[in-house]
């Protein structure tokens, strides 16, 4: 079996995303959960300790927040 390269950010929105209001915006954002993990697999990376299926998870959650900083930056430039 091989692993994939990214699991697909989509894949997170169910249970990884919420609503959260920041100065006046109403911005997305990682849960809590998703956070911590995004975490660990950061930590786990650093030390050259991740598998490939923890490489892959990790590739989604950063291409998720690569999306959501877009987005947010977005929203925040509404006139």
């Amino acid at each position: 079996m091989t692993a994939q390269m990214m699991i697909q950010p989509s894949s997170l929105l169910p249970n990884g995303i919420e609503i959260r209001p920041v100065n006046n915006f109403n911005l997305f954002k990682f849960t809590d959960d998703l956070q911590a993990r995004s975490d660990e697999l950061l930590e786990r990376n650093k030390v050259g300790l991740l598998t490939p299926e923890e490489s892959a998870e990790l590739a989604g959650i950063s291409e998720l927040s690569r999306i959501f900083t877009l987005i947010n930056a977005m929203v925040i430039a509404q006139p």
